[in-house]
C-alpha cells in the first residue's frame, strides 16, 4: 500500500508540475513584449529576404548580407565565413529553390528567428523544415544559421 501511495504522489507531482509549466507558458506568451521599431524592421528585411529566393538572383539576394557576412546551411555543415564564401555556398542551392514559407516569425533586438518550410525542385531534398537564426546589423545579415526540424528527400 505503501508504493501505491508514492505512486500516486509522484504522478500527482508530475501532473501539478506539467501543469504549471504549461500555465507560465501561456502567461509568458500572453505577455509577450510587442517588437520595438528596429526589431520590426529586422524580421521585415528577413521576410523580404525569404521572399527574393524564388527569383533565384544571386546578386539580389547577397545584397541582403554584410560583407563579414556568414551562413550555415545546417547545424552539420561548415560555416561559409565571408562574403564569397556565403556567395558560392548561396549559388549551389538557388537554382533549385522554389520558394520559402515562413510559419513562423520574431525578434530579440538584433537577432530575428524563423520557422520554415523551404521547397526545391530537380535538388536532393524536396522539402527542408528548420528553423533560421539571422544577426541584423545596420539593415544586413551578419550571420544566418539554419538548424533542421524534418527533411523530405526527393
Amino acid at each position: 500500500m505503501a508504493t501505491q501511495d508514492l505512486e500516486i504522489n509522484r504522478r500527482g507531482f508530475l501532473a501539478a508540475g506539467a501543469g504549471a509549466i504549461a500555465l507560465a507558458g501561456i502567461a509568458s506568451s500572453a505577455s509577450a513584449a510587442q517588437p520595438t521599431s528596429d526589431e520590426q524592421a529586422n524580421i521585415q528585411l528577413v521576410n523580404e529576404f525569404c521572399a527574393a529566393w524564388p527569383d533565384q538572383n544571386l546578386n539580389n539576394i547577397m545584397a541582403y548580407f554584410a560583407d563579414d557576412g556568414a551562413y550555415r546551411m545546417t547545424e552539420t555543415t561548415e560555416l561559409a565565413d565571408g562574403r564569397d564564401a556565403v556567395s558560392a555556398r548561396i549559388q549551389t542551392i538557388i537554382n533549385y529553390v522554389d520558394r520559402f514559407e515562413v510559419l513562423d516569425t520574431f525578434a530579440r533586438g538584433p537577432m530575428v528567428i524563423n520557422e520554415r518550410i523551404d521547397y526545391f525542385s530537380g535538388y536532393a531534398i524536396k522539402t527542408w523544415h528548420g528553423v533560421g537564426v539571422f544577426f541584423i546589423r545596420d539593415g544586413k545579415i551578419v550571420d544566418w544559421y539554419d538548424y533542421t526540424i524534418a527533411m523530405e528527400q526527393a
